[in-house]
């Protein structure tokens, strides 16, 4: 039986890009203006948050933003005051500190960026991810940051993964060197299949186009059609991170999933 009793779709913020970033070779000349999400997972054992985000703080901060996108010609996020990761919590009568578990589908700045702020909580994340965030290595998108702190308490997985009854974790890498998409069950709505970057859009599924970004093709390829096939068997619910089009037709917090 799951103990997962309700998902919550948090929307903190947009991210204005080439199309070519979600779809590999396709799209360039079309700019989209693409959400961040994070999950927060009410369950019998507390509350878990999935991803974390993007921090404004790089676009509040003007020599910040002027130093991690204006000077490399890349428009920075955006992020209303509603938008916030906080308020989005606050809507729900949740604080940070009302989280005990985080875990990160990978470290690129728009999942990782308020880890910082859950020093006291266990946080979960594939053992590749972790060595390649830290590593010298790591590219641009990744911004340390938000994931350095010492006292971060970390859990380091490798492969599949269950972390409560209803909730497991799939290796997809592919898209980075230790991505992880996510499984839920919930008692009324049933299955849903939280690919995170896995593929950012529909297209990426329906046509088995891969992300814009990876380190490896051909385990992005076999990471999207994993999760495909996830779908199909369990006729689960694909609720996808980044698609403008998705997001408008999902329950969007304080509203959730059952």
């Amino acid at each position: 039986m799951t103990s997962v009793r309700r998902l919550y779709v948090l929307l903190v913020g947009y991210e204005i890009l080439p199309k070519s970033v979600s779809t590999k070779d396709r799209g360039a000349r079309f700019t989209m203006c693409e959400p961040i999400c994070c999950y927060l997972l009410n369950t019998a054992s507390g509350w878990i948050l999935l991803d974390a985000g993007f921090d404004s703080i790089y676009v509040r901060d003007k020599d910040l933003a002027e130093k991690y996108f204006h000077s490399a010609g890349i428009y920075p996020p955006i992020v209303t005051p509603e938008d916030e990761l906080a308020f989005q919590m606050q809507q729900i009568g949740v604080t940070y500190r009302d989280v005990t578990r985080v875990v990160l589908s990978h470290l690129h700045l728009d999942h990782a960026g308020h880890l910082k702020r859950f020093h006291h909580a266990q946080v979960f994340i594939q053992r590749k991810e972790h060595e390649h965030g830290f590593s010298a290595a790591r590219p641009t998108s990744y911004f340390l940051e938000d994931y350095n702190s010492p006292d971060i308490d970390w859990h380091l997985c490798e492969g599949d993964w269950e972390l409560v009854p209803g909730l497991r974790f799939l290796s997809t890498r592919g898209h980075t060197p230790g991505h992880q998409s996510a499984i839920v069950e919930l008692p009324k709505s049933g299955t849903c299949v939280l690919p995170f970057d896995a593929g950012d859009l529909q297209e990426n599924f329906d046509e088995e186009i891969l992300p814009g970004e990876c380190v490896d093709d051909e385990a992005a390829l076999v990471s999207i059609r994993r999760l495909n096939k996830v779908v199909a068997e369990t006729r689960g619910r694909l609720i996808l991170f980044h698609d403008p089009v998705a997001i408008q037709r999902l329950r969007l917090a304080p509203a959730f999933y059952d």
